[in-house]
C-alpha cells in the first residue's frame, strides 16, 4: 500500500512539474541582442540589456538574463557591453540624387573654378562614352573673392558634349554652350523663380534656380540598371554609417517606380519615406497611371503614389508632396523680407507666384497628403506659414512641414506652435553656412537663423537630417552640430549661436523617434520597443557620454534592417 501510494505520489509530482515546465518553455525567436547598452529612445528614455526579434519585430526588451531565460534563438549577438541606438533616421535628404552623384563629378571641397574644371576634364576621360558630363558639389564661396564662375572654359574643352555642373545646394548650375543651345536658352529667355545671368549681354552659362531645370530637364532618362547601380551604392554607404531610414524629398513619379521595383525585387533594403515632386509633370504621370489602373480595373495599381491617398509598403512610404517656396541663401536665391547684407537691392525671390502655394495646400488640406515646403528665407518662411495657419486653422496632427525653416523673423516662431507646423532642419547646414551667412543677412538677422532650441519649443519635437548630397550623410556630424555648434577644427570656440545648441538626449530624439514621427511611421520604427520593426545599430562609443571631440569618432561596429544584419 505504501510503496503504490509513493509511485502514484511520484507520477503525480513528475506529470506537474513536466506540465510547468512545458508551460515556460522559452520562446523560440530568430534573434536576440544580449549583454548591451540599449538605448530604446521610447517616452521615458529607457536602457535596456537585451532584446528578441522575431519575423523582424521587437516582440520583448529587457535584461539579458530575463530575455535569455523567456526566449530560445536562432541567432544571439553579443553587444559585449557595447551601445545600441535605434536606426537613425534622416529626416531631410535626396537618396536618389545621392546616388546619381556617386557616379558623376565631385567638386565638392574645391578651392577654385580651375579645380572644378580640372576634375570634369578628368572625369571625361575616364568615361569617353557619357553622352552628358554631370557634377555637383562646387560653392563659390570657397573661390577667390566668393566670384561665380561662367562657361569659357568649359565651352572651350567641350565644344560638342553637353556639360552641366550643379553648385552644392543644387539651386545653381553651370552649363556649357552646347547644353544651353540644346535646351534652348538664350539672352532672351525669361521665367518666374528663376534666372539666367547674362555678361556682355550672354549668357555666362550660369542658371539660377528655376533656370536649372531648363536644361536638367532635356537630359534623357535614366534607366533601371542606372537607378540600381545608384541606389545600391548608396544604400551600401548609408548602411556604413548607421542610417535605416531615409526620407527622399522631392521625388518625380518615374523615380518612385524605380524605387519601388528594386525594393520589391529584394535589390533595395534601404526604408524611404518618400515627398512627391510639386510639378506638373509628376502630377500628368499621376493621373495617367490612375486612369489606367482603374480601366483595367486593377486597384491596387490604383492606389500606388496618388490615386486614392498614400502609397505603402513595407519600405516605403509616398506620403508627402514637396514644394519650393525659395532658393537658397547661399546662392542669394533665398526670398528675404530685406534686402541682402552683401547685395544691397537684392531680395531673393520665390520660386512660383504666392497663389500656387495657396492653391496646393487647398487641395492637400482634405487628403492624407503631407505638405512639405522648402523655406530658407524669412520671407520665404513667412509666405508659407501664413498660408498653412489658413489652412490648417490651429491645432491639428497633419504634420504639415517647413523643410529647413532655415531664417525666421522672430514675429513668426510662434507660428509653428500655434498651427501644429513642423521644422525640419540640418544641423549641418549651420556649421557650413557659418562663415559667410552673416554677411548674407547682418548681425541683427542671422539670431533668427539655424535657431534649432527656438524652433524646438514650438511643437516639442524637432525632426533632423542632413539634406545629403549637399551636407555629407554622417550622422555623427549631425549629432556634433547640433551639440557642438562648431565645425570639425572647433571653430568657432563656444560654437556658433550656442544658444541653439541641442541637448545629447533632443539630438538622438531628432535622429530617431522624431524623425520618423515627421514621417507619421513612430508606430513601426525609431525606437527599440516591443511591436515596432528591429532597425538598430551598434557603435562603438556611446553618442550620450563619449566627449564632444571625440563623436567624429564614433565607429559604426553593425547595422541592422528588420532584424537582418546589412553593415
Amino acid at each position: 500500500m505504501i510503496s503504490a501510494y509513493f509511485a502514484r505520489y511520484s507520477y503525480i509530482l513528475y506529470f506537474s512539474c513536466f506540465f510547468l515546465l512545458s508551460c515556460h518553455a522559452p520562446q523560440r525567436v530568430d534573434m536576440m541582442v544580449i549583454n548591451g547598452k540599449i538605448y530604446t529612445v521610447d517616452s521615458a528614455f529607457r536602457t535596456v540589456e537585451a532584446m528578441a526579434v522575431k519575423n523582424g519585430i521587437i516582440i520583448a526588451t529587457g535584461s539579458t538574463l530575463d530575455i535569455q531565460t523567456q526566449y530560445k534563438a536562432d541567432s544571439t549577438v553579443d553587444a559585449k557591453g557595447k551601445v545600441v541606438y535605434p536606426g537613425f533616421i534622416d529626416a531631410h535628404a535626396h537618396f536618389v540624387g545621392y546616388g546619381r552623384s556617386l557616379f558623376e563629378v565631385n567638386l565638392f571641397d574645391c578651392n577654385d573654378w580651375d579645380e572644378a574644371v580640372a576634375r570634369v576634364a578628368e572625369f571625361a576621360k575616364n568615361h569617353p562614352n557619357e553622352k552628358w558630363i554631370r557634377g555637383r558639389g562646387w560653392d563659390q564661396n570657397k573661390f577667390p573673392n566668393a566670384a561665380y564662375p561662367d562657361n569659357k572654359t568649359l565651352n572651350v574643352l567641350f565644344p560638342t558634349t553637353p556639360v552641366l555642373l550643379q553648385r552644392v545646394d543644387g539651386h545653381a548650375a553651370i552649363a556649357n554652350a552646347t547644353a544651353l543651345d540644346m535646351a534652348g536658352v538664350a539672352a532672351s529667355t525669361k521665367l518666374i523663380g528663376g534666372e539666367v545671368v547674362l555678361a556682355a549681354g550672354k549668357p555666362t552659362g550660369l542658371l539660377i534656380d528655376n533656370a536649372v531645370d531648363l536644361v536638367s530637364s532635356i537630359i534623357p532618362q535614366a534607366q533601371l540598371p542606372d537607378y540600381e547601380k545608384w541606389l545600391t551604392a548608396a544604400q551600401k554607404n548609408c548602411f556604413a554609417q548607421g542610417l535605416t531610414s531615409i526620407t527622399d524629398c522631392g521625388l518625380p513619379y518615374y523615380d518612385v517606380a524605380m524605387v519601388d521595383n528594386l525594393q520589391q525585387n529584394g535589390k533595395l533594403q534601404m526604408r524611404l519615406y518618400v515627398m512627391l515632386s510639386d510639378d506638373a509633370t509628376t502630377y500628368k504621370q499621376y493621373m495617367r497611371v490612375r486612369a489606367a489602373a482603374l480601366a483595367c480595373n486593377n486597384p491596387t495599381v490604383a492606389k500606388r503614389y496618388v490615386g486614392n491617398g498614400p502609397y505603402k509598403t513595407d519600405k516605403l512610404y509616398v506620403k508627402g508632396i514637396k514644394a519650393y517656396a525659395d532658393g537658397a541663401l547661399g546662392s542669394r536665391g533665398a526670398c528675404l523680407l530685406q534686402h541682402y547684407s552683401d547685395k544691397p537691392g537684392w531680395g531673393g525671390f520665390l520660386l512660383s507666384s504666392p497663389q500656387h502655394y495657396d492653391s496646393l495646400a487647398q487641395q492637400l488640406i482634405n487628403t492624407d497628403f503631407q505638405l512639405c515646403t522648402h523655406a530658407i528665407g524669412d520671407s520665404g518662411n513667412r509666405m508659407v506659414l501664413n498660408v498653412y495657419k489658413k489652412y490648417l486653422n490651429g491645432t491639428n496632427d497633419k504634420r504639415w512641414r517647413i523643410e529647413h525653416a532655415q531664417v525666421v523673423n522672430p514675429a513668426d516662431f510662434n507660428a509653428f506652435g500655434e498651427s501644429s507646423i513642423i521644422p525640419s532642419v540640418q544641423p549641418t547646414h549651420a556649421t557650413s553656412d557659418m562663415h559667410w551667412a552673416i554677411h548674407r543677412l547682418g548681425d541683427e538677422r542671422i539670431k533668427g537663423a539655424y535657431a534649432y532650441k527656438q524652433l524646438l519649443a514650438q511643437n516639442g519635437w524637432l525632426p533632423l537630417g542632413t539634406d545629403f548630397p549637399v551636407e555629407d550623410i554622417s550622422p555623427f556630424k549631425t549629432f556634433y552640430a547640433a551639440v557642438a555648434r562648431t565645425n570639425a577644427n572647433g571653430y568657432p570656440k563656444g560654437g556658433f549661436q550656442r544658444e541653439n545648441a541641442l541637448t545629447r538626449r533632443e539630438t538622438l530624439q531628432g535622429m530617431t523617434i522624431w524623425a520618423a514621427r515627421a514621417g507619421f511611421m513612430e508606430q513601426e520604427i525609431g525606437s527599440i520597443e516591443v511591436g515596432k520593426k528591429a532597425d538598430f545599430v551598434m557603435l562603438d562609443k556611446d553618442l550620450m557620454m563619449v566627449p564632444s571631440n571625440e563623436i567624429l569618432g564614433v565607429k559604426v561596429l553593425s547595422t541592422w534592417v528588420g532584424g537582418r544584419k546589412v553593415n
